[in-house]
């Protein structure tokens, strides 16, 4: 069973993409939208980079813009590719917002978004057959510089049954 509708901003694509595990969020939610900050932030300005051309390739992404009005008052608090995935998931009916960052993450608790993270994407993913480990991807992670809390890293594996 597929979630609705997420909106992402770029740190769980770049990381899913690091470890070639993009293709699990259509397994995971029935539509992905990126706002075009987003977009820009990781396959333009970011070419070159982990996830660029990864990110690049898919066709199962929806490029869409976020209300401005929304985005205005977000922009003061978060960087720009947070504020417009915030704003687009405040307007996307049964939206969850892929989101890493720890400030964003407690802007959208207040807003009552759903959220869920990259290291909670793969545990979804277990949980859902689509991924029989979950440690060999959050090791990979780590590998790549991707930095996650080891508490985060002990609780999800505990979950998991790993």
């Amino acid at each position: 069973m597929r979630d609705t509708a997420a909106s992402a901003d770029s740190g769980p694509l770049i990381c899913l993409a690091r470890i070639h595990q993009l293709e699990l969020l259509p397994r995971l939610f029935s539509k992905i939208l990126v706002p075009p900050e987003v977009w820009n932030e990781v396959t333009v300005r970011g070419q070159g980079h982990p996830g660029a051309h990864e990110l690049s390739q898919v066709t199962w992404l929806i490029i869409q813009a976020p209300d401005p009005q929304l985005v205005k008052p977000l922009s003061i608090l978060v960087d720009a590719g947070e504020a417009e995935a915030i704003a687009l998931a405040q307007t996307t009916a049964d939206c969850t917002i892929l989101l890493d960052d720890a400030r964003a993450r407690k802007i959208v608790q207040r807003l009552s978004i759903k959220q869920i993270g990259t290291v909670g994407s793969l545990l979804r993913a277990k949980r859902r057959g689509l991924v029989e480990n979950i440690r060999p991807q959050i090791d990979a992670l780590v590998e790549n510089g991707i930095y996650i809390r080891r508490e985060l890293i002990d609780t999800v594996l505990k979950d998991a049954g790993e």
